[in-house]
C-alpha cells in the first residue's frame, strides 16, 4: 500500500542508490517512488511536510517518512565537544488521508546556508573527496560551534513554532505535548520557555538516546504513544533544528 517512502539522513548507507530506494527493495514496497532526504536533524520534520502535501494534492496516498542515523560513525572521540553528545537510532510513521480536522494541521520548513560552519562535515564530498590526507585531518568528522549554534536554535525554533501555531488557529495553551529535536536540553527548556509551554508538557529523552538527529523526533513520538502521553484529538508540536542550517514546526491533531 505504500507509494511514497522518504529516508531522511546524513550517515547514508553509501552515496547512490539512495538509501530510500535499498529500505524499498528490503520491504518490497515495489509501487512506492523513494529518495532520501538530508536536512540533518530536520530531515524528519522535513519529510513529513514533503509527504503531507504529496498526500493532500493526491500524488501518495500512504506515505512512509523514516528518520535513520549512525552518528557514532562521524564522531571525533577526542572531540569533547561532539563525542558525547550523539547517538544512533531509527523512527517512522506512515502517512495517509484523514478528516480535515485531524492530522497535520500546519507544517513549516526553513533554511539558512550562510551558517553552514556552525555544524557541519567538510570531508568526503566532491567538494574535498575522501583522500588519505582528509581523513588523516578528520575532515570526515562532524564540527560544531555550539555556543554560537545555540541562540540561532532558540530563536528559529521558537518563531517557527509560533507560526505553525497561528496558522492552525491555536495557542501555545492549545498544546498538550511538544516534542523538539532532542539536540540539548538547555535548548529544550529554553524553546519551551519561549513558546510558554509547561515543562510537563514537553517530552525529553537526550538523557537516554543522545541526539539521534533525524530520528529523534520519531523516536520521541513512539516513545509518547506507547506510554500514553497522547490520545485521540491531542494537539501535538513538534519543532527542529539542524546543520545547514535547517528547522521546521509541525502541529497536528492526534
Amino acid at each position: 500500500d505504500i507509494d511514497l517512502i522518504l529516508c531522511a539522513t546524513v550517515t547514508p548507507d553509501q552515496i547512490l542508490p539512495s538509501t530510500g530506494c535499498i529500505i524499498q527493495a528490503e520491504l518490497g514496497a515495489n509501487k512506492a517512488a523513494a529518495m532520501d532526504v538530508v536536512a540533518a536533524c530536520s530531515g524528519f520534520l522535513y519529510g513529513l511536510t514533503m509527504a503531507d502535501t504529496m498526500v493532500r494534492t493526491g500524488q501518495s496516498k500512504h506515505a512512509l517518512v523514516i528518520g535513520a542515523e549512525i552518528l557514532t560513525q562521524y564522531v571525533d572521540y577526542t572531540d569533547r565537544q561532539t563525542c558525547v553528545l550523539f547517538g544512533d537510532g531509527a523512527g517512522a510513521a506512515v502517512l495517509g488521508p484523514v478528516d480535515n480536522d485531524h492530522g497535520i494541521l500546519a507544517a513549516r520548513i526553513r533554511s539558512d546556508g550562510r551558517y553552514e560552519e556552525q555544524l557541519y562535515s567538510p570531508g568526503g564530498g566532491t567538494r574535498r573527496p575522501a583522500t588519505a590526507e582528509t581523513l588523516a585531518a578528520g575532515d570526515h568528522f562532524f564540527k560544531m560551534k555550539g555556543n554560537e549554534l545555540f541562540k540561532v536554535a532558540v530563536r528559529s525554533m521558537a518563531e517557527i513554532s509560533r507560526e505553525v501555531l497561528e496558522e492552525a488557529g491555536l495557542n501555545a495553551s492549545d498544546v498538550k505535548l511538544f516534542i523538539p529535536h532532542q539536540a540539548n536540553q538547555r535548548i529544550t527548556d529554553a524553546v519551551a520557555n519561549k513558546l510558554s509551554v509547561d515543562v510537563e508538557r514537553v517530552y525529553s529523552n537526550i538523557a537516554m538516546h543522545g541526539n539521534t538527529s533525524s530520528a529523534s523526533i520519531p523516536i520521541g513520538l513512539d516513545e509518547c504513544v506507547e506510554a500514553g502521553r497522547i490520545q485521540k484529538d491531542d494537539i501535538v508540536l513538534l519543532a527542529s533544528f539542524g546543520g545547514g542550517v535547517t528547522w521546521g514546526a509541525v502541529v497536528m491533531r492526534w
